[in-house]
């Protein structure tokens, strides 16, 4: 070999070393960042989970869970609760909670169900020991009442709690790049200090999250019914959205639109432990709805709940649980009959 090839030779190989030590050191830089990135987001939710960190005082363990449960691997549920409440607005635990969602969990299968109940819901009400709406559940004894009125409705006992008010929804739709859905109507609706400021185009729609509160609070146009239809329609969007690979570089401002606007009963690694539901893709989320009728009395509107409806609800989310279902016996043909002792006395209006 000449000499001037074996320098030509010998210079491409300095040269090809060199390339590839520094993409050596940037893939490292580059490990590092995201290492330190990673590091930073965990202790912000840390510190943003430890604020939020509200539990239930002098409520007792449902019997159900004897044993505490773990939410990596045991069915859990949780109930997400919107209050009706703002700055501008603000009522603390005199609120009436505006939303009202289940979720049950099932680790082995990935699944969620998801169940909104209908506002306007004529349940009884442990607090006041009567029936009344189940939206007044809160106003009446804050989280706890609330708690233990869906668990009443549902005979299924309530793990973990979320509370957000409107500007923690609006804040994080926004801190999401907005959720994309279906507007079924064209409608001026309330904003979230009550004033006429929120225009709804149908069709479908890259929504911020002012827009999509109007269009979850909305129930003027069709019903309680079609409007928790759109609070889980709403729900999954936001669960796409923040299960997608492009929304990582936007956790940071999620957590900071959080901040004092939730609070939950869960800890951090409780909630950490919720990530292996978003590990491959979006969990199966299954949407569970409660038919009813509406009811005009001389006091105002109710919604009243099918029994039949009911019952198979309650049957759906006990076996989501995996919990046995005391209160249930299947016929010969199938259908489920219930007869609990523990039914609260229909009251009069």
């Amino acid at each position: 070999m000449k000499r001037r090839d074996f320098k030509k030779r010998q210079k491409k190989s300095s040269k090809k070393r060199l390339f590839l030590k520094v993409g050596l050191l940037l893939t490292l830089s580059a490990f590092f960042v995201v290492a330190a990135f990673a590091a930073s987001l965990q202790q912000k939710a840390a510190d943003a989970v430890d604020r939020a960190y509200e539990a239930v005082p002098d409520r007792p363990k449902p019997e159900a869970r004897e044993v505490a449960v773990e939410p990596a691997h045991d069915n859990v549920s949780i109930l997400l609760i919107g209050v009706d409440d703002s700055d501008i607005r603000s009522q603390g635990d005199s609120s009436r909670s505006d939303a009202l969602l289940v979720a049950t969990l099932n680790p082995t299968e990935k699944s969620v169900k998801l169940l909104s109940i209908p506002r306007d819901a004529y349940v009884y009400i442990p607090e006041i020991r009567k029936q009344d709406k189940i939206t007044h559940a809160h106003a009446y004894g804050g989280t706890k009442a609330a708690i233990d009125t869906v668990e009443e409705m549902l005979d299924i006992p309530i793990d973990y709690y979320v509370k957000m008010n409107f500007n923690a929804f609006i804040e994080v739709v926004d801190a999401l790049g907005g959720i994309e859905v279906e507007v079924p109507y064209d409608r001026l609706e309330k904003d979230e200090n009550d004033k006429n400021a929120i225009q709804l185009v149908k069709g479908v729609h890259r929504l911020d999250g002012r827009h999509a509160l109007a269009l979850a609070r909305t129930r003027k146009q069709d019903s309680d019914l079609m409007r928790g239809e759109r609070q889980q329609m709403i729900i999954q969007a936001m669960i796409k959205e923040a299960t997608s690979v492009k929304s990582i570089t936007k956790y940071g401002d999620v957590i900071d639109a959080l901040g004092d606007n939730m609070k939950t009963d869960m800890t951090f690694k409780e909630m950490m432990s919720f990530l292996e539901y978003a590990k491959g893709g979006m969990p199966d989320v299954q949407n569970v709805n409660i038919e009813g009728y509406d009811d005009w009395t001389p006091y105002g509107y109710y919604f009243k709940l099918d029994e039949k409806s009911l019952e198979d609800v309650k049957f759906q989310l006990k076996s989501h649980l995996e919990l046995d279902s005391d209160t249930s016996q299947l016929t010969d043909n199938g259908t489920t009959v219930t007869e609990s002792a523990n039914r609260a006395p229909e009251n009069e209006y």
